[in-house]
């Protein structure tokens, strides 16, 4: 089984951490470059950004090189399989031999995916390349997000508020790169091509994604012992079917928010289009994002006391309140009363997620945490690709208020999820464990 490394061989040193539980809140943010160096936040930061960047950004490479929206739809769905497919797979392979060493495999290739999918889209006939490029691009690209959690997980093991303030800051950069990403490719596409958006996402994954495999703190991640030791590490707890078992209620809320978020994007699309400003339903997906990044940042100041299991009920209560007012707000045809429906609603996304990802880390068995974080991320990528799929048909073939009805489904199942969320599962404990804060 593997153990956490030494402290003085998986990170920078460090200045005596704040007493354990009662940082104040500056104080447990500050700790964040202390721990990891301050150039880490901008290189996971820009590092992710691609990442953002690529499914769209397929999207539109694909439909405008060529003229069918159909397959544009189908390359952009490939890239999502291929991310909730590799997702899980870099996960695994991380927690067995280190972060660094997937990574400086992961970045090479998905480069070259994303080259050889420019390449194809450009081929006339060339459709079977085109998705399985897609696909490759998805599998490959660096899940940084999740990599980046569980490097604090293990930098910040003794001190649990660092912890919250870490997963808070993670789920803010999460929101922040999905509205920046989208709209930096809008404006290269705009101003140059869609060939140029996607080549610079490529660009983005050669120079900051190997920035980020070779940060000091990838370190902190490296299994103890060799080959055969880490080879082990997923065998002593069952396997990837025994750590889904553990995860179960995270990844059905995951799968939920991967919902919220793709059904909400495929309503907001159609209401605009029908309101005549089909442009602007990025704009007003944006105002989701603002609010959540600001409440996932405050989120480390809650009490301690308030447990996970209680946080995630309260939240997700919200998240229903608020996707029940977009159904109505939709429904009296007010663009206006949509935009503050969506904020709204945003003040609870950015809280929601992190508690799913701490209680994902909570659940975690010894070794595991990789697999977790990522399977978990994938959970997501496989909502958003439903919720998209299932919000646009609802839209076409029933109605667009209809559509909004998806995100308040999304929102129950949250709920539900929350309500049967218990303490983490028995079993083996990590280090440090008895002094962190239980689920409930």
């Amino acid at each position: 089984m593997t153990t956490t490394p030494a402290r003085a061989t998986s990170r920078p040193r460090t200045p005596a951490p704040p007493p354990p539980g009662g940082a104040p809140v500056r104080t447990s943010y500050a700790r964040l470059p202390q721990l990891a160096g301050r150039a880490f936040l901008p290189v996971a930061f820009l590092a992710r950004l691609p990442f953002s960047m690529l499914t769209i950004g397929t999207l539109l490479l694909v439909s405008s090189t060529t003229s069918s929206v159909a397959l544009g739809g189908l390359a952009s769905a490939a890239t999502a399989l291929g991310t909730a497919l590799g997702g899980p797979t870099q996960g695994a392979l991380a927690d067995r031999v280190g972060q660094r060493r997937v990574l400086l495999v992961c970045v090479p290739v998905a480069t070259v995916a994303v080259l050889a999918l420019v390449l194809s889209a450009s081929a006339p006939g060339a459709t079977a390349a085109v998705l399985l490029a897609a696909a490759a691009t998805g599998a490959s690209a660096p899940q940084v997000g999740p990599l980046a959690r569980v490097r604090w997980l293990r930098l910040a093991a003794d001190e649990p508020r660092t912890v919250e303030a870490a997963m808070s800051y993670e789920s803010t950069a999460d929101e922040v790169s999905f509205v920046l990403g989208p709209a930096l490719v809008g404006v290269l596409a705009s101003a140059g091509s869609p060939q140029v958006a996607v080549l610079a996402a490529a660009g983005g994954i050669a120079v900051f994604g190997a920035a980020f495999a070779l940060h000091p703190t990838a370190r902190a991640t490296t299994p103890h012992g060799h080959g055969p030791h880490a080879a082990t590490s997923g065998a002593a707890d069952g396997g990837t079917a025994a750590l889904v078992r553990r995860e179960a209620v995270v990844l059905v809320g995951m799968l939920a928010m991967g919902l919220l978020f793709g059904g909400t994007q495929a309503a907001l699309t159609a209401l605009t289009r029908d309101a005549g400003v089909p442009g602007s339903a990025g704009l007003v997906y944006a105002v989701m994002g603002v609010g959540s990044a600001i409440t996932a940042l405050s989120v480390v100041a809650l009490p301690r006391r308030w447990g996970l299991r209680s946080r995630w009920n309260t939240f997700a209560a919200g998240l229903l309140v608020g996707t029940a007012g977009l159904v109505l707000a939709a429904a009296g045809g007010s663009l206006t009363a949509v935009v503050v429906a969506v904020a709204a609603t945003g003040l609870f996304v950015g809280p929601v997620m992190v508690t799913v990802f701490t209680v994902a880390g909570e659940r975690a068995p010894a070794g595991r945490t990789a697999s977790a974080m990522t399977l978990v991320a994938s959970a997501n990528v496989v909502g958003v690709a439903i919720g998209a799929s299932g919000g646009g048909a609802l839209a076409d073939t029933v109605s667009t208020t209809s559509a909004f009805a998806l995100p308040v489904v999304a929102a129950v199942l949250l709920v539900v999820t929350g309500v049967s969320l218990t303490s983490r599962p028995q079993g083996e404990r990590r280090t440090g464990d008895d002094e962190r804060e239980r689920v409930v």
